[in-house]
């Protein structure tokens, strides 16, 4: 697909790539390369985030009154996709990206005032508390609760896979305050101090060996009634609002013809005893299939953003975004994976990454393949189920 852009955009472009030039070290690409979870490491990210924050560079869809750069819908798209084209690390998006937007539709003015600035600058460091022990896909059925007592909330519960939990500050959360209606409905949205007393947080360590991913419990902790964000038992509504963000906010594809760059270049390395792999047929039709349909998502990922730009959230297409994307990714993952055949072994990335005297013996493409790999099999389940997002482009889009 060809994508035709003006003088003025391809200028913007130089600017975005002499920024990066200048600013984003060897160093910080390389500790880019070598992340294997979701998110950037915390350090790596803020360090990067005040240097975008200096340039006014650091949140592309917020508001001009509230930091955010004035682009239009072509320069986002610009400079997401030059930022994945130079190995930038990603900022971390609970905040910047998913917390943000709400904050701007339903947040007091003095909760804007208060959080906003504290986001953009890295102070407050966000996770969220969304999924509960058997209250993941179906979110409506937690039962953290949220009880008055006075001015406060008596909180009680407890979140899993709450990501980055052991370095956030802050939480954002669903409490249910009201057992006496229908599920939705008695549901209110807080925002949660991770210092205050009765909060805990225990590790998980993934199969892929890493710590991302956490528990978190609320113990009787006092929460003032002003943390809450939209009306008392309208926290369903806030947070579908939100989940539209995460899942349809960001810029998929740019990361994705990354990938796909990376794995056509393994493959053209690989040999199966006589050729590279690149010149198999089974190889050179995956590979082509997949960016047959990167190219189809980026038209809808185009179409999204334009959605933004005037304002309006991103409805069901935040759902095909996320369904699709990931398992771009994950086809990509696959492949790269069979190509190193050998190399592809568990737990490669703590041998070659975190320190250890003996030397990684495989080529530098295969050290982050395996835990790439683990890592991804879990995004078709984590910021909605694959199946959830089917159910609402069933109801959204086709009127089931």
């Amino acid at each position: 697909m060809n994508i035709e852009f003006s003088e003025q955009d391809e200028a913007f472009r130089a600017e975005v790539r002499a920024f990066l030039d200048e600013h984003l070290t060897e160093e910080m690409r390389e500790e880019a390369r070598r992340c294997t979870t979701v998110f950037s490491d915390k350090d790596l990210a803020l360090k990067w985030q005040l240097i975008l924050a200096e340039k006014g560079w650091a949140v592309p869809a917020w508001p001009e009154e509230h930091g955010g750069p004035g682009w239009s819908i072509t320069q986002k798209y610009i400079f997401n996709e030059e930022c994945a084209k130079a190995g930038a690390p990603g900022l971390i998006p609970l905040g910047l990206r998913m917390l943000a937007p709400v904050l701007f539709k339903y947040g007091t003015q003095e909760q804007k005032d208060y959080y906003l600035p504290r986001m953009l600058s890295g102070e407050h460091y966000w996770c969220q508390g969304y999924s509960e022990p058997g209250s993941g896909s179906d979110l409506s059925s937690l039962k953290t609760t949220a009880v008055k007592d006075g001015d406060d909330y008596i909180v009680n519960g407890t979140k899993i896979w709450t990501t980055h939990a052991h370095f956030a500050d802050h939480i954002f959360c669903l409490v249910r305050t009201n057992p006496d209606v229908k599920p939705q409905a008695g549901i209110s949205f807080l925002l949660i101090p991770m210092d205050l007393p009765g909060i805990k947080v225990d590790p998980i360590i993934t199969m892929a060996a890493d710590h991302e991913v956490n528990q978190v419990f609320f113990d009787d902790v006092r929460v003032p009634q002003s943390n809450r964000l939209g009306p008392e038992n309208e926290g369903w509504t806030v947070a579908k609002y939100l989940l539209e963000f995460e899942r349809g906010g960001g810029a998929a594809t740019a990361k994705l013809k990354v990938a796909l760059d990376e794995l056509k270049t393994l493959a053209a390395e690989e040999h199966n005893g006589q050729s590279p792999l690149i010149e198999e047929d089974y190889f050179r039709d995956a590979i082509s299939d997949i960016e047959v349909s990167v190219n189809g998502l980026e038209l809808i990922e185009l179409m999204n953003l334009e959605r933004l730009s005037r304002g309006e959230s991103p409805g069901a297409s935040s759902s095909v975004l996320k369904n699709t994307g990931v398992e771009l990714d994950q086809r990509i993952s696959t492949l790269q994976l069979e190509a190193v055949q050998y190399y592809g072994v568990p737990h490669a990335n703590l041998i070659s990454l975190n320190g250890y005297s003996d030397p990684w013996v495989g080529p530098e493409y295969a050290e982050t393949v395996v835990p790439h790999y683990l890592n991804k099999r879990a995004a078709s389940v984590y910021g909605g189920s694959k199946e959830v997002q089917k159910n609402i482009i069933a109801k959204a889009v086709l009127g089931l």
